[in-house]
């Protein structure tokens, strides 16, 4: 599951961009050998197929997958900044991978669209069997945003976001309406288990209810505060909801779009403390709550839920640095990472038992703030780190080619054996060994 990492006004210095491709690639590719014989001298014989240029990652792939037959084409690199989402990918089980990308071709809008500033555009879905990349289904989406579009669930299903619509797909890529909101669905984050979703739908006020839509249960409100305050022309509506059937745990309107970690019991919200310090405050989806732990950080700390029972918090230490931390909801301190990387935009990806993480970052030559914006040729690289969420060591380094902004290029195997990544006109399938076992951090086994 893939997460946009910084909210507004967190800003992480950038790093040297160029120093990946030294350090993944070292020399470059020998010379070929001069040709001794004569041309043709020994024709017969059938010469044996070069063997694939090595890739720029600290492992070298298991195997690969062309894209170009599949219809991929990188998007221009003017697009580097906005945040499109242009392509995803996801496991479906060990050997099954969906990947989904933007077909180019000429932007069509009809009156709606105009009005809305929405664009419709089309989607080609890929599910291949691996290793030998067969096609085992494939199909064209029309969506009508630019944003992520598609979240794993579990169980090889998924979810497919446009407009005020969810729909649930699974390998066959037939999909079949799910829920249907008020509003437009602005945002949504899936908890690691795949049974909760938190969803932010922009509803107009005082529209009547129709029928099949989510609804907002008196019984299920909740007050939930924004940091900072938005503008209030927008009525954005917040809500925790049970996959399995469409109940509604939590609603709350909000004044801005926010993220809030969930898992299978409840919620984590952050309490400002003195300083550097920031307490997190456990809801329970049955009511009460208790602070599970204290993190230090000078600017607001981004929450992840990695596991049910495992959180990952990105700080900022006093210099503005970025730091990992990993904790369990039984207070617990599992690692500390004070450099992770120097980069812009995390981007976070886990598989589904929570026991790896690949975080993604932009390499730039240049800080980038609310000074100095991020410009397309301000970006050098996208580096993919894959860590382990039990130890924090970095198992996997590589540069995913063409860089992505909005993510969509990284995947892990529900086992955390497999890594996906694109790169190079190819899916590079990078095979690891099995992650370390996560200690057990569950809230009710003591502190």
């Amino acid at each position: 599951m893939a997460k946009l990492l910084p909210p507004a006004g967190y800003w992480i210095r950038a790093g040297l961009g160029l120093a990946l491709s030294a350090s993944l690639v070292g020399a470059g590719q020998p010379a070929p050998a001069q040709r001794l014989l004569p041309h043709g001298l020994f024709a017969s014989k059938k010469r044996a197929a070069p063997p694939p240029p090595p890739v720029r990652a600290t492992v070298q792939p298991a195997f690969s997958v062309a894209v170009d037959p599949l219809g991929f084409s990188s998007p221009a690199t003017y697009y580097l900044g906005a945040r499109q989402s242009f392509a995803s990918l996801d496991f479906l089980g060990e050997d099954r991978l969906l990947f989904t990308f933007r077909i180019p071709g000429l932007i069509h809008r009809n009156e709606k669209d105009r009005d809305t500033g929405d664009e419709e555009r089309k989607i080609r879905a890929v599910v291949l069997h691996l290793p030998d990349g067969a096609v085992e289904s494939q199909a064209i989406w029309t969506l009508h945003h630019r944003d992520r579009y598609l979240y794993p669930v579990g169980d090889g299903q998924f979810l497919l976001r446009d407009g005020d619509s969810l729909s649930l797909g699974d390998a066959s890529l037939q999909l079949k309406p799910y829920l249907h909101f008020p509003g437009t669905l602005e945002w949504l984050d899936v908890d690691p288990t795949g049974n909760y979703l938190l969803t932010g739908s922009d509803e107009p006020p005082n529209q009547p209810a129709r029928q099949g839509d989510v609804g907002s249960p008196a019984t299920a409100q909740a007050s939930i505060t924004t940091d900072p305050p938005a503008p209030a022309k927008a009525n954005l509506v917040l809500r925790i909801l049970r996959r399995s059937n469409g109940d509604v745990m939590l609603v709350s309107h909000v004044n801005a779009a926010i993220r809030l970690p969930i898992n299978n019991e409840g919620y984590v919200e952050l309490l400002r403390g003195n300083g550097k310090e920031w307490a997190l405050n456990f809801d329970y989806f049955t009511g009460g709550h208790i602070i599970v732990g204290k993190i230090s950080s000078v600017c607001m700390p981004l929450l992840n839920f990695l596991s049910p029972s495992e959180l990952l918090a990105t700080t900022c230490g006093s210099s503005g640095d970025p730091q990992l931390v990993a904790l369990g909801l039984n207070g617990k301190r599992l690692w500390h990472n004070d450099s992770p990387s120097g980069g812009v935009w995390p981007l976070l990806v886990t598989n589904a038992n929570g026991t790896r993480i690949a975080r993604e970052t932009l390499l730039t030559g240049q800080a980038v703030n609310a000074m100095a914006p991020l410009e397309p040729e301000d970006v050098k690289a996208q580096d993919v780190q894959i860590i382990d969420a039990a130890t924090g060591k970095m198992v996997l380094r590589a540069a995913a080619e063409p860089a992505l902004d909005a993510g969509g290029n990284v995947a892990i195997s529900p086992s955390g054996r497999r890594v996906a990544i694109l790169m190079d006109n190819r899916l590079q399938i990078f095979e690891l060994p099995p992650p370390a076992p996560v200690p057990d951090l569950d809230l009710h086994h003591g502190q």
